[in-house]
Protein backbone atom coordinates (compact mmCIF):
# COMPACT_ATOMS: atom_id res chain seq x y z
CA UNK A 1 0.00 0.00 0.00
CA UNK A 2 1.23 3.38 -0.72
CA UNK A 3 1.54 6.02 1.89
CA UNK A 4 -0.54 8.97 1.85
CA UNK A 5 2.75 11.07 1.38
CA UNK A 6 3.27 9.01 -1.74
CA UNK A 7 -0.56 9.48 -3.37
CA UNK A 8 -0.41 13.39 -2.95
CA UNK A 9 2.79 13.50 -4.27
CA UNK A 10 2.03 11.46 -7.29
CA UNK A 11 -1.63 13.31 -7.51
CA UNK A 12 0.07 16.89 -7.47
CA UNK A 13 3.10 15.84 -9.98
CA UNK A 14 0.40 14.56 -12.66
CA UNK A 15 -1.88 17.48 -11.61
CA UNK A 16 0.92 20.06 -12.54
CA UNK A 17 2.44 18.64 -15.66
CA UNK A 18 -1.12 17.55 -16.99
CA UNK A 19 -1.77 21.65 -16.07
CA UNK A 20 -5.94 21.79 -16.51
CA UNK A 21 -6.42 25.26 -15.73
CA UNK A 22 -3.47 25.75 -19.12
CA UNK A 23 -5.73 24.00 -20.97
CA UNK A 24 -9.07 25.76 -20.43
CA UNK A 25 -8.55 28.44 -22.84
CA UNK A 26 -6.52 25.97 -25.33
CA UNK A 27 -9.88 23.50 -25.27
CA UNK A 28 -12.20 26.66 -25.87
CA UNK A 29 -10.04 28.00 -29.23
CA UNK A 30 -10.39 24.30 -30.01
CA UNK A 31 -13.95 24.05 -29.53
CA UNK A 32 -15.12 27.33 -31.34
CA UNK A 33 -18.61 26.85 -33.24
CA UNK A 34 -19.32 23.99 -31.53
CA UNK A 35 -22.23 23.39 -29.25
CA UNK A 36 -22.13 22.82 -25.35
CA UNK A 37 -23.22 19.30 -26.09
CA UNK A 38 -20.45 18.62 -28.80
CA UNK A 39 -17.78 20.16 -26.38
CA UNK A 40 -18.68 17.88 -23.70
CA UNK A 41 -18.23 14.92 -26.00
CA UNK A 42 -15.14 16.02 -26.84
CA UNK A 43 -13.86 16.78 -23.50
CA UNK A 44 -15.22 13.28 -22.48
CA UNK A 45 -13.60 11.09 -25.25
CA UNK A 46 -10.15 13.22 -24.88
CA UNK A 47 -10.03 12.86 -21.23
CA UNK A 48 -10.93 9.29 -21.75
CA UNK A 49 -8.25 8.34 -24.21
CA UNK A 50 -5.41 10.14 -22.40
CA UNK A 51 -6.32 8.03 -19.09
CA UNK A 52 -5.96 5.31 -21.13
CA UNK A 53 -2.24 6.24 -22.27
CA UNK A 54 -1.29 7.01 -19.17
CA UNK A 55 -2.40 4.04 -17.21
CA UNK A 56 -0.65 2.01 -19.95
CA UNK A 57 2.01 3.75 -19.75
CA UNK A 58 2.05 3.19 -15.86
CA UNK A 59 1.19 -0.57 -16.49
CA UNK A 60 3.93 -1.40 -18.37
CA UNK A 61 6.56 1.62 -18.66
CA UNK A 62 8.71 -0.11 -16.54
CA UNK A 63 8.60 -3.11 -18.46
CA UNK A 64 9.52 -1.33 -21.84
CA UNK A 65 12.41 0.44 -20.07
CA UNK A 66 13.89 -2.83 -19.13
CA UNK A 67 14.08 -3.99 -22.26
CA UNK A 68 15.91 -0.91 -23.64
CA UNK A 69 17.95 -1.62 -20.56
CA UNK A 70 17.34 1.83 -19.44
CA UNK A 71 17.38 1.51 -15.39
CA UNK A 72 14.73 3.52 -13.53
CA UNK A 73 17.36 5.25 -11.85
CA UNK A 74 18.67 6.83 -15.68
CA UNK A 75 15.13 7.34 -16.30
CA UNK A 76 14.52 9.33 -13.45
CA UNK A 77 17.34 11.66 -14.06
CA UNK A 78 16.48 12.44 -17.41
CA UNK A 79 12.69 12.63 -16.80
CA UNK A 80 13.19 15.34 -13.91
CA UNK A 81 15.27 17.42 -16.11
CA UNK A 82 12.66 17.22 -18.53
CA UNK A 83 10.17 17.98 -16.27
CA UNK A 84 12.22 20.83 -15.11
CA UNK A 85 12.24 22.24 -18.77
CA UNK A 86 8.52 22.19 -18.25
CA UNK A 87 8.82 23.88 -15.25
CA UNK A 88 10.88 26.74 -16.45
CA UNK A 89 8.33 27.00 -19.82
CA UNK A 90 5.75 27.34 -17.34
CA UNK A 91 7.11 30.10 -15.09
CA UNK A 92 8.52 32.01 -18.00
CA UNK A 93 5.26 31.58 -20.08
CA UNK A 94 6.82 29.41 -22.75
CA UNK A 95 4.85 26.36 -22.23
CA UNK A 96 1.53 27.82 -23.13
CA UNK A 97 2.47 29.23 -26.37
CA UNK A 98 4.20 26.19 -27.79
CA UNK A 99 0.87 24.50 -27.12
CA UNK A 100 -1.31 26.87 -28.45
CA UNK A 101 0.97 26.32 -31.77
CA UNK A 102 0.46 23.08 -31.43
CA UNK A 103 -3.51 22.97 -31.38
CA UNK A 104 -3.47 25.70 -34.33
CA UNK A 105 -1.68 23.26 -36.25
CA UNK A 106 -3.62 20.49 -35.48
CA UNK A 107 -7.11 22.42 -36.22
CA UNK A 108 -5.86 23.00 -39.30
CA UNK A 109 -4.55 19.95 -40.89
CA UNK A 110 -6.89 17.69 -38.87
CA UNK A 111 -10.84 17.29 -39.10
CA UNK A 112 -12.67 18.68 -36.25
CA UNK A 113 -14.11 15.78 -35.16
CA UNK A 114 -10.84 14.32 -34.49
CA UNK A 115 -9.66 16.87 -32.29
CA UNK A 116 -10.07 14.89 -29.21
CA UNK A 117 -7.39 12.65 -29.99
CA UNK A 118 -5.55 15.09 -31.36
CA UNK A 119 -4.45 16.98 -30.31
CA UNK A 120 -6.33 17.03 -27.22
CA UNK A 121 -5.70 13.76 -25.70
CA UNK A 122 -2.03 13.80 -27.43
CA UNK A 123 -0.09 15.45 -26.30
CA UNK A 124 -2.14 18.76 -24.75
CA UNK A 125 -3.43 16.21 -21.37
CA UNK A 126 -0.84 12.97 -21.99
CA UNK A 127 1.94 14.99 -23.13
CA UNK A 128 5.55 13.88 -22.66
CA UNK A 129 5.54 15.22 -19.42
CA UNK A 130 2.72 13.19 -18.08
CA UNK A 131 3.85 10.69 -19.81
CA UNK A 132 7.49 10.60 -18.21
CA UNK A 133 5.68 11.52 -14.72
CA UNK A 134 3.75 8.41 -14.90
CA UNK A 135 6.67 6.27 -15.41
CA UNK A 136 8.33 8.08 -12.68
CA UNK A 137 5.58 7.15 -10.65
CA UNK A 138 5.22 3.80 -11.86
CA UNK A 139 8.77 3.32 -10.75
CA UNK A 140 8.05 4.31 -7.16
CA UNK A 141 5.26 2.15 -6.73
CA UNK A 142 6.06 -1.21 -7.94
CA UNK A 143 3.78 -3.31 -6.41
CA UNK A 144 -0.05 -4.86 -7.60
CA UNK A 145 -1.74 -3.19 -5.02
CA UNK A 146 0.25 0.41 -5.45
CA UNK A 147 0.05 0.34 -8.94
CA UNK A 148 -3.96 0.20 -9.08
CA UNK A 149 -3.32 3.04 -6.53
CA UNK A 150 -1.37 5.24 -9.08
CA UNK A 151 -4.21 4.46 -11.83
CA UNK A 152 -7.12 5.29 -9.55
CA UNK A 153 -4.67 8.86 -8.97
CA UNK A 154 -4.21 9.09 -12.85
CA UNK A 155 -8.54 8.77 -13.38
CA UNK A 156 -8.71 11.35 -10.35
CA UNK A 157 -6.54 13.86 -12.07
CA UNK A 158 -8.18 13.01 -15.60
CA UNK A 159 -11.63 13.42 -14.25
CA UNK A 160 -10.65 16.76 -12.54
CA UNK A 161 -9.30 17.80 -16.04
CA UNK A 162 -12.61 17.07 -18.00
CA UNK A 163 -14.44 19.08 -15.21
CA UNK A 164 -11.89 21.69 -16.29
CA UNK A 165 -12.65 21.51 -20.01
CA UNK A 166 -16.88 21.43 -18.77
CA UNK A 167 -16.44 24.78 -17.22
CA UNK A 168 -13.65 26.06 -19.70
CA UNK A 169 -15.09 29.36 -20.40
CA UNK A 170 -16.29 29.69 -17.03
CA UNK A 171 -13.13 29.31 -15.71
CA UNK A 172 -11.24 31.36 -18.35
CA UNK A 173 -13.32 34.44 -17.80
CA UNK A 174 -13.09 33.93 -13.42
CA UNK A 175 -9.08 33.79 -13.99
CA UNK A 176 -8.43 35.96 -16.67
CA UNK A 177 -4.81 36.79 -18.08
CA UNK A 178 -3.42 37.85 -14.72
CA UNK A 179 -5.07 34.40 -12.91
CA UNK A 180 -3.54 32.15 -14.94
CA UNK A 181 -0.37 33.91 -15.33
CA UNK A 182 -0.30 33.77 -11.73
CA UNK A 183 -1.36 30.34 -11.50
CA UNK A 184 1.22 28.78 -14.55
CA UNK A 185 3.57 29.93 -12.34
CA UNK A 186 2.72 29.26 -8.85
CA UNK A 187 2.36 25.19 -10.06
CA UNK A 188 6.02 25.73 -12.46
CA UNK A 189 7.64 26.34 -9.43
CA UNK A 190 6.23 23.36 -7.76
CA UNK A 191 6.82 21.40 -10.78
CA UNK A 192 10.57 22.60 -10.73
CA UNK A 193 11.14 21.45 -7.13
CA UNK A 194 9.33 18.02 -7.61
CA UNK A 195 11.78 17.59 -10.86
CA UNK A 196 14.67 18.41 -8.94
CA UNK A 197 13.72 15.59 -6.45
CA UNK A 198 13.18 13.08 -9.18
CA UNK A 199 16.43 13.66 -10.39
CA UNK A 200 18.11 13.82 -6.64
CA UNK A 201 16.32 10.11 -6.08
CA UNK A 202 17.74 8.96 -9.95
CA UNK A 203 21.19 9.71 -8.70
CA UNK A 204 20.57 7.73 -5.51
CA UNK A 205 19.62 4.74 -7.61
CA UNK A 206 22.12 5.48 -9.74
CA UNK A 207 25.44 5.73 -7.53
CA UNK A 208 23.91 2.55 -5.65
CA UNK A 209 23.81 0.21 -9.06
CA UNK A 210 27.34 1.48 -9.16
CA UNK A 211 28.67 0.94 -5.92
CA UNK A 212 26.68 -2.61 -5.96
CA UNK A 213 27.94 -3.41 -9.21
CA UNK A 214 31.19 -6.17 -8.80
CA UNK A 215 34.32 -4.68 -9.95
Amino acid sequence: MASADQLINAFTTLLVTIDPPGLAPIFLGLTTGMSRAERTQVALRGSTIAFIILAVFALFGASVLGVLGISIGAFRIAGGLLLFWIAFEMVFERRQERKEKASEAAVTKDHIENIAVFPLALPLIAGPGAISATILLAGTLPTTVEKAQLIGVIAANLLLTFLMLLIADRLDRFLGVTGRAILTRLLGVILAALAVQFVVDGAKAALNLISATPH
